[in-house]
This record gives structure tokens, sequence and C-alpha cells, in this order.
């Protein structure tokens, strides 16, 4: 056991009872022969008691939640959880979200037991596939369990990193199907952030998977101070203050620190005076729009100045978070501008040797400099980097590695850094508290400002941490200290079924068990628990309505129906026109039908409510005292009704929606029995289906049994299919500069008869009340047949906006999506062995060169 209990226990030893002492010494014995404890004495270091406690559950058979802030040593549960599955000679799978921690993960544990134990999976690698460890990206597990792939036999723990990551919108689902469809002999291992709804999560897990420990630590191994950086102006150094008032320890307490406060006054009186002094004439006009004087603006700190005072301060290395990725480029380059340099002479020499080896061999000299690879050297040199998804592979990976070993002192990062990449900092500096999210700013939410700040705080090396926001405008420091609560934000689903997900749910179960199937997902979970709450409103609604019935009883007749009349004819008359006016009728003479259909209708429930035998009631106005209530909570009853229909059993009835319209394409094979079974089956459409993993999976199947791209070459098809996984970053026109081979060439027409395909499915989805689909984007056509063509880099990119990086990440979608054509064989359609051997030509033209960089040795 770790050293840091013995005393505790033995101070509590003498207060046991003579058998209790026994017991604790057996205990005691039982945790010093365990293979936990056999794990725990091969590390340099105690292990934490949620460490422990996690290792001990693991072994006892438990799956495993763990949720600790970045940082805290969550990895250790599952260096054990693979260390458990050596002990018992079984297969052990990590899982990440991306490459990039998938290819880090893989290099760690080969340290550890050597390449021939462990492999690497993801979509562009496949490294000793059949290794007892295998490491890789989440997708890869999933579509291994829909493939029934036998390497899952041996399998017996699985850790699931960045587990929080199944909240993403567009790849989280993937997450909530490993969960569900991994053999029950497998034990989960999930690594989370600190949630606040965790507990709410591990009972999902627990609902599905069989008892589940939950282990949370709030403790950060080093502790976060929080500061914000002011500065008066720029003759006059930056100032760095403490966000919270210290104790008399020197610590920090959750108060806010009141000299900060003042001194953020000060700066406003002064950017007031200044001002007045620019604007003497202020008095007759200048007022914003809105008729107020707009707020005078305080200064805002320069980001190279920001730099050179935490360098003054020894706050460096640090990670500075800005939300673009021409910012992160332009505050490099304002560094060097300004004369900064944080390295040492014998440092860059380091640099250089290491930068020079990571890229020999790797790429053109062309491609170097359509990259701009001198002046990012030279940066690195002077200890400046930027890092975000538009700069390639190789060079995030050169970054990280001259940060990890504490050579490049400030990384300006977007917030795709703080995603699980093992790269702490002594300070995280965030420059504003919102960013932009492809439709407009937003705020920062306490989740997202958690997992930025959380890298500050290197352990063993640092014994605090730094996080700092830059004061900026509109900045208050209670919106900072509101974002740094320690349970920060509840974790919630983002599970939908898919068309592709449908197929190979039915591949393998009855319709029936595919929907119990769905409705364990914890989007299901979720909104059954919240629905028990409906149900609660719902008995009370109908008792109040039982109520008002017995209320309003009339000797004269019906009262509920002379009600139910009243509201019909009021709801009629206040929307039917309405919603006729907002209706498309192919002529004037159907348009001048419905209208007189609806007065007709109107007429009548008037004639019925005037000659009810209630009307003539005495008592009419006391009744309708109820009356009026019954129908308020009528209406209320309906819409919680609603609300709790649309929750309970939600996800199967997307689900049916879903099989539906793949009944009417002809992917599945509908059956309705006597008894109300339905039997569902895959036709050859649908087993193509099940092979194709796309956002565009139905389109792309769709598109190829149309005979869509049956006319191109290699360089074409590669061509057009790039509309099915490129996404503009900025709200993009959606075509090319121009089409290869001209507006009526074999690219434009396969081109524009794929624009048809997509608006008949997503016509086909909106009408059975399913999402819009996402349109395709033919922006890059005539970039990715370049390439496909043996163009290079420099020439492909040439006049364009668009960054290496994304270039890179859009071609290697785009080769995975080719190669599934090139292998989802035999197509089931004439021409389709022809269509696959192009397809896996496509690949290879477009899997070349920077695109080909896996970034695995």
């Amino acid at each position: 056991m770790a050293r840091h209990h013995h005393s505790k226990d033995d101070s509590q030893a003498s207060n046991l009872s003579p058998a209790q002492r026994y017991a604790a010494f057996q205990k005691t014995k039982r945790q010093r022969d365990s293979v936990a404890a056999r794990f725990a004495s091969t590390l340099p270091f105690d292990l934490d008691d949620f460490q422990l406690e996690a290792n001990d559950a693991l072994e006892a058979g438990s799956n495993v939640l763990v949720a600790a802030p970045t940082g805290a040593g969550k990895t250790v549960v599952a260096d054990f959880a693979i260390y458990l599955a050596q002990e018992r000679n079984v297969k052990a799978f990590y899982t990440t979200p991306i490459k990039a921690l998938s290819n880090q993960k893989y290099h760690d544990l080969v340290d550890v037991y050597g390449p021939d134990r462990v492999g690497l999976l993801t979509g562009d690698t496949s490294i000793n596939s059949e290794a007892d460890i295998v490491v890789m990206t989440t997708e890869v597990l999933r579509n291994m369990l829909y493939e029934r792939s036998s390497t899952l036999s041996a399998l017996r723990y699985v850790i699931l990193d960045e587990v929080h990551y199944l909240a993403d919108r567009f790849r989280g689902p993937v997450w909530e199907e490993v969960i569900i469809h991994l053999p029950k002999s497998v034990k989960i291992v999930g690594l989370s952030a600190t949630v606040s709804n965790v507990e709410d999560f591990s009972n999902w897990i627990a609902s599905v998977r069989g008892d589940t420990k939950l282990v949370i630590s709030e403790h950060r191994p080093v502790p976060l101070e929080q500061h914000v950086l002011v500065q008066a102006d720029d003759h006059t150094e930056p100032e760095v203050l403490d966000l919270y008032r210290r104790d008399d320890k020197g610590e920090q307490t959750t108060k806010l620190n009141a000299t900060l406060v003042n001194r953020l006054d000060q700066l406003d009186s002064k950017a007031a005076r200044r001002r007045g002094q620019e604007r003497p004439d202020k008095r007759k006009g200048g007022k914003s729009r809105h008729g107020r004087e707009p707020k005078p603006e305080r200064y805002t700190p320069r980001r190279w100045a920001v730099v050179d005072e935490l360098n003054f301060l020894d706050m460096l290395p640090g990670i500075y978070f800005i939300f673009s990725r021409n910012g992160c480029d332009q505050a490099v380059e304002q560094c060097i501008n300004a004369g900064l340099e944080l390295t040492t002479d014998a440092e860059a020499v380091r640099i250089r040797r290491i930068v020079d080896e990571m890229v020999a061999g790797q790429l053109t000299q062309e491609d170097l400099k359509a990259l701009h690879f001198s002046k990012f050297r030279f940066a690195l040199e002077e200890g400046f980097a930027s890092h975000h998804a538009g700069m390639i592979a190789l060079f995030r990976q050169i970054v990280e590695r001259l940060f990890e070993e504490g050579l490049v002192k400030m990384v300006f990062a977007t917030e795709t850094l703080a995603l699980g990449i093992n790269m702490p900092a002594r300070c995280v500096v965030v420059e504003k508290l919102e960013k932009f999210d492809g439709t407009g700013h937003v705020p920062l939410t306490p989740g997202e400002f958690t997992q930025l700040t959380g890298r500050a705080g290197r352990r063993g090396i640092d014994t605090i941490g730094h996080a700092i926001v830059v004061d900026h405008h509109g900045f208050v420091p209670a919106t900072a200290a509101a974002l740094s609560s320690k349970r920060v934000y509840p974790l919630h689903s983002s599970f939908r079924p898919t068309f592709n997900m449908a197929v190979n749910l039915l591949n393998s179960s009855d319709y029936e068990t595919a929907r119990v199937t769905l409705d364990q997902s914890f989007a299901q979970w979720e909104a059954n628990e919240s629905a028990w709450q409906l149900e609660s409103q719902i008995s009370t609604l109908k008792t109040a309505l039982a109520g008002y019935e017995q209320a309003f009883q009339c000797s004269h007749g019906d009262f509920k129906e002379f009600m139910t009349l009243r509201m019909e004819l009021s709801s009629i008359e206040k929307d039917g026109r309405r919603k006729l006016k907002h209706e498309v009728f192919l002529t004037d003479q159907e348009r001048s039908k419905a209208f007189r259909d609806l007065e007709t209708h109107i007429q009548q429930l008037r004639k019925a409510e005037r000659e009810h035998p209630c009307r003539d009631c005495p008592d009419l106005q006391q009744h309708l005292k109820w009356g009026h209530r019954w129908a308020r909570e009528t209406r209320e009853l309906e819409r919680v009704t609603d609300r709790y229909d649309s929750r309970t059993g939600s996800v199967a009835r997307q689900f049916d929606r879903i099989c539906d319209i793949l009944c009417q394409l002809g992917y599945l094979d509908r059956r309705d029995h006597e008894d109300g079974r339905v039997d569902m089956t895959l036709t050859d459409k649908g087993r193509l289906l099940r092979r194709i993993y796309s956002e565009h999976d139905l389109e792309l199947c769709e598109a190829l049994l149309a005979g869509t791209f049956d006319k191109l070459d290699a360089n074409g098809l590669a061509a057009v299919l790039s509309a099915l996984v490129y996404e503009a970053r900025r709200g993009g026109e959606g075509e090319p500069r121009h089409y290869p081979g001209g507006v009526s060439g074999r690219i434009a027409i396969a081109s524009s008869k794929l624009k048809g395909v997509c608006a008949h499915i997503d016509a086909l989805c909106e009408d059975n009340g399913l999402n819009e689909l996402a349109q395709p984007d033919f922006g890059i056509v005539d970039i990715m047949y370049e390439w496909a063509d043996g163009g290079s880099l420099a020439a492909c990119l040439y006049g364009t906006d668009m960054t290496g990086g994304d270039f890179v990440r859009t071609a290697k979608r785009l080769a995975d999506v080719l190669q599934q054509i090139a292998v989802a064989g035999p197509l089931p359609f004439a021409g389709g062995e022809a269509l696959a051997d192009t397809a896996k030509e496509a690949a290879d033209r477009v899997n070349r060169g920077v695109v080909a960089y896996s970034g695995v040795d």
C-alpha cells in the first residue's frame, strides 16, 4: 500500500477491537498480495486514494468510471487496466477521440511493453493490429463491433479516454454505441473530466453494463491560482493581479480580490478621462445609436507584452489560448517583431537539430516552402509556436515534443489543444472569455474554461499552476469567478440513430431487439429520468380536471362536451385561416375551396355551440367559471403529455422513421405479422450501406447505385466525392473556382447528379420528421482533382485561403471514404467491380506525400 496511508491506519489501530484489528490485518494482507499492489510497486511514486480505489474495483471485476481534473493522474487507472490484462493473458483496447492522442498513447505503451505487444489502429494507420494491447480511435472499435471482428474474442478491458467526449454533437454518439454493443465479458474503464452529473452517467453505464464503480476526485495535485492581467497603457508594464482574495496563510479564497476591483475602477476612470481629452466636444453629440454614451474602453494588453511580463515573473512555459487560428499565427509574429527571445543559444541549437531530424525525409522542399517551414522553425528557435488544426500533423507534433522537453516556452493555441494531448505548462493564459462558434460570439462555458486552465501546473515540477485571464472588452471579474468553480458542467448525450447504425443493428438483431437496444442509450436514459417529473405533473393535472368536471356537472346536458366544442371553435377561429394562408396549393381553385370548407366547419361548430342544451342552464355562468379553468388545465395537460410522449421512446421513434425511409428506398424488406410483430431484413443495398461509415452514408450509397460516378476516372471520383467530406470553415460558396473539364464535363455533371441525390434524401428526411442533413460542399473539387492528378501541395493551395492542415485532414477523410467503397464489395450493381477498382486507385492517389504522413515511426 502507499506510504501515506500507514500513519492514518496506525493512529486508528488502538481504537479497534482485537477482531477488528485482525480483519484490518487480513484486508491489508490481501491488498499487498493483489495485482493492484504489484502494479503500484512498479511505479516511482505513491498512488493517490482515488487511484487505489479505482484499481481495487477494477481487479474485483467492476466497470470503473473515474472523474478527476486534468493532470490528476486518471491515466494511472488506464495503465493498471492494461497491466491487469497482461497479468491475466487477455486483450486490452485503449480508445481515444483523436488520432494525435492515439499516436501519443501508442508511443507511451511501446516504451513500457515493447513494439511486439502493442498495436495501433486509426483511420489511416494499422500497426500490429492483433497485438494484446491495441490503441485505437473510438470509431475503429465501433466498426469492429459491427463487423463482429474475431479480434474481440479475447478482449476483456476497454479504456475509453476522454469519455465525456460523448457530448460532442458530431462524433459523440460513437461512444454510446461502443458502451452499448461491447460484449458483456468486457469491462470498461471510463476516464472523464469532472462533470456535474457524473453520478447520472455512472448509473446509466451500470444499467447497460452491470456493476460500475464511480470514483471521483476533485483534488488537483498542483493547486491552481487564478489571476487577471491588466495594463494601464502602452507606456507602462502589465500587472498580474489575483482574481481572489488571499487568507492569512497566503492561499486564494473564493472571494473576489478588492484590489483587482479597485484597479479596474481606476483604469475605467483613466479611460474616461482619456476620452474626455480626445473628445472635448462630446456634449454636442456622439452618442451610440441607443442614445447612451458608450462606456470608455480600458487599454487591452498586447500579446507580446503579456508574454514578456510572464517571462519576467518566471511563469513560463505557458499556453496562450486564442480562439482564432489567424490570431495564433499573428501572436507568434508579434512576439518576433517585438524582439522577444525566450531561448538560450544552446536551446536554439537543440531545437534546430530536433526539428530537422523530425522533418527529414517526410516532406519535399517544395512542400516545406508551401508550408512556410523556415518561418515556423525560426519562431521555434526563439521559443514561440502556434498549435491549431490549420497546421499539418507533423508541425503540431514538433511543437508538442519541443514543449514537453521545455524548449519552446510559449505556445499560442486554439481550444483543440485542450483535448487530452499531454502538454502541461506552468501557466495558461486565456485571451477572452468568449469565442466564435461558427455562427456568432458566445461566452465560454465553465466546462470549457476548466478544460483550458486545467493544463496549468506540472506535477512534480511546479508547486502552483497559474490561470491568467487577460483584461479585454467587456471583462468583469465576476464572470471569471463564475467560470472557475469546481463541479462545472453537465454531460448530455448527443446520441441519435443514423442510417448506417440502423442497418448494422438489423444485421445482427431483429427489429424489436434493435429498438430495445436503442432504448439503452444514455440519450433515452436522460429522457426517461426527466420524464418522471412529467408523469407527476400529468397525474396532478388529471386530478384537477376530475375536480372541475365534478364542479360543472349540469342537469341540462354534457357540459364537458359543451366546453370541448367551445375550445375547438376558439382554436379554429384563431389559427385556421392563418394556417391556410401559409399552406401551398397547386391552384387558386384549391385554395378557395379550402377556405370555403373552413368557413363551413366554423359555422357548423357555432351552430352546435348555440344549440347545445347546456346553453339553457340557469347556472351557466357559474358552470363557465369552472369550465374556463378546466379548459386551461386541459390545454396544459395536452402540452405536458406531448412533452412526455416525445421523451419516452424518443430514440426508438427516430429509429422507426429511419427504417421507414430505408424501406421506401429498398435497403430493408419489411414483413408485418398477424400477431403485430414486424420483421426487417437487409437487402443487397442494405448490406452495402452497412459498410459505409460517413456523415453522408445514405446519400453516398444512393449516388453509387444511381451510377452517378460510373463515367469518372480516379481523379474525377476523388474530386466529386470531396464534396461529402469537405467542411468550409466560414460559410463558403459551396462551389469550386472551376470544374475540371468545364461546366459540361463529366465532373460537373456527376456533381450536379450528386446534388440531386442529396436534395432527394433531404426531402425524404423532412417528410418523415427527421432533422435536415448537412449539405455537400463542392468548394475544393478543383483542388482535390489537382492533388489526385499528382500536383504538389504548393501548386494545389496556390491562390486559395485553405491551410495545409485543413487540406490534409480533408484529404485523409476522403481517402478513408474511397477505401470504404473499394472494399465494400461486391457492389450490387452493373460495373460495381470497375468502380471499386477506380475507388482504390483514387484512394492511393489522394493518400500520398504529406497526406500519408501518420506521425508513427
